[in-house]
């Protein structure tokens, strides 16, 4: 069975701009522009197809060794909430552990994006996310930078200003979350460092 969010309309409206993660086994890269309430970033969102080893059996457990590993601290193992969030303060990775799931990013304007389990998404600060359809045994794992804990917005006009501001002070992570050194954030984000 699937289990669906937000309306239909929605669903429809992104279909055609839907692509799933692990039709290659390179990083894909997808930036976004500003989206009523969403900040975004300039930073591209970067999707992992299929980073987890084939003889692995707990691909959760692998994710937060993984992860941590790398300097990323695993808070927690559930879906992806199910209305648009961001969070201004911090970059998220997520690792799918199980299941497949549709999640849109870059707000109401952004990309659907289908991933599987054994595939990582890291989410840079300000980029708004929601799972909009999954199967029923879709679990992710969170994982965040190392002493930052993450504060979640919701849309809203009213909160893009600070946002802003904060997303500019969230630091540059030094090493690829998933390779734990050269990789896709060394390659693609330092670069576009100010």
């Amino acid at each position: 069975m699937v289990t669906y969010a937000g309306n239909l309309l929605a669903m429809m409206s992104f279909a055609a701009g839907t692509f799933s993660a692990g039709a290659s086994n390179n990083p894909q890269y997808m930036t976004f522009q500003p989206a009523s309430g969403v900040p975004n970033n300039p930073l591209p969102l970067i999707i992992y197809p299929r980073v987890v080893p084939g003889d692995v059996e707990d691909l959760a457990v692998w994710f937060e060794d993984t992860f941590a590993r790398h300097g990323w601290l695993p808070r927690w193992r559930f879906p992806v909430f199910t209305y648009t969030h961001y969070h201004p303060n911090t970059h998220e990775l997520l690792g799918i552990s199980a299941g497949w799931a549709q999640i849109l990013f870059g707000g109401e304007t952004g990309r659907a994006v289908t991933v599987h389990a054994g595939d990582a998404v890291l989410i840079p600060a300000g980029v708004g996310h929601q799972q909009m359809a999954a199967s029923e045994d879709f679990i992710a794992v969170g994982a965040y930078p190392r002493g930052l804990q993450p504060d979640t917005r919701r849309s809203d006009l009213e909160h893009v200003e600070a946002s802003v501001n904060a997303i500019k002070r969230v630091p540059m992570p030094q090493h690829d979350p998933v390779t734990g050194g050269e990789g896709a954030v060394t390659e693609i984000w330092h670069p576009l460092q100010l």
